[in-house]
């Protein structure tokens, strides 16, 4: 195994281990989707105010939910690289041997499982609501793969920010400016065709939107992706690969 692998591994073990020691983030994340589908999905599944085809609102906006928490989980995550920048820990990261790529990979590998936790509080979720999820070991599979393409570039989209802005204050004023904007310019919680055209072409931009569409497929039975499998993991790949690329000639100006 080569040794960028082994050091991306490495920091991800390290970043786990530290989550593991204080798993309050994992519950108190929990508690969003909850909300969003025991409030916001079940009374708009009443009005009926928005066409979703043959798929039920709830059932509808559920990937949309999880996409979200996929969001919030990771793009706040750039705040711990600051934290390690003050603390004098990316120092000793940037002279030790490990590559600057394995450095970036290694967190998003922690975003990841943070990402797999959300996919499995809004399984059991739907569950007990009786949304028509598809348990079939591909389709879950499925959507493992694509929660992890998504958190890996929503933390790697963090962890640039954070390079850019290099204070605490001013990352949380930015990351809470995206977020919503991510997530509401997206197909989330409502189609693409009930979209006015401006909107839409935000939409067809943001990453959030194929993390979606993918998730539409394959989590919801009957559920269908606008795009194409194929293409929604190509993108989401790509934007990964770019960010990979910016944050590794970003991350030493952290320091600087």
């Amino acid at each position: 195994m080569s040794a960028w692998v082994l050091d991306s591994f490495a920091i991800a073990d390290v970043e786990l281990r530290k989550l593991m020691r204080d798993p309050a983030e994992l519950v108190s994340r929990a508690v969003q989707p909850l909300l969003w589908l025991l409030v916001f999905g079940q009374v708009l599944a009443r009005v009926r105010a928005i066409d979703t085809g043959q798929l039920g609102y709830l059932a509808f906006m559920t990937p949309g939910i999880l996409a979200q928490s996929v969001l919030f989980s990771a793009i706040f995550y750039g705040i711990s690289v600051i934290w390690e920048r003050d603390l004098g820990i990316v120092q000793k990261l940037l002279v030790s041997p490990a590559s600057r790529a394995s450095l970036i990979i290694g967190k998003a590998i922690s975003a990841d499982f943070r990402g797999i936790v959300q996919a499995c509080v809004i399984y059991l979720i739907a569950l007990l609501l009786r949304v028509p999820v598809r348990l079939e070991p591909a389709a879950v599979l499925g959507v493992l793969v694509v929660v992890t393409l998504g958190s890996a570039v929503f933390a790697t989209f963090s962890l640039v920010i954070a390079c850019a802005v290099k204070t605490r204050e001013r990352f949380m004023g930015i990351g809470q400016v995206l977020t919503m904007p991510l997530f509401f310019a997206s197909n989330a919680i409502y189609p693409l065709q009930i979209m006015p055209p401006w909107l839409r072409v935000i939409a067809q931009v943001n990453p959030l939107t194929y993390v979606v569409d993918a998730l539409r497929q394959l989590m919801i039975q009957g559920g269908h992706s606008i795009y194409g499998l194929g293409w929604d993991c190509a993108v989401l790949t790509l934007v990964f690969l770019v960010l990979l690329g910016i944050g590794v000639r970003a991350y030493p100006h952290l320091v600087r």
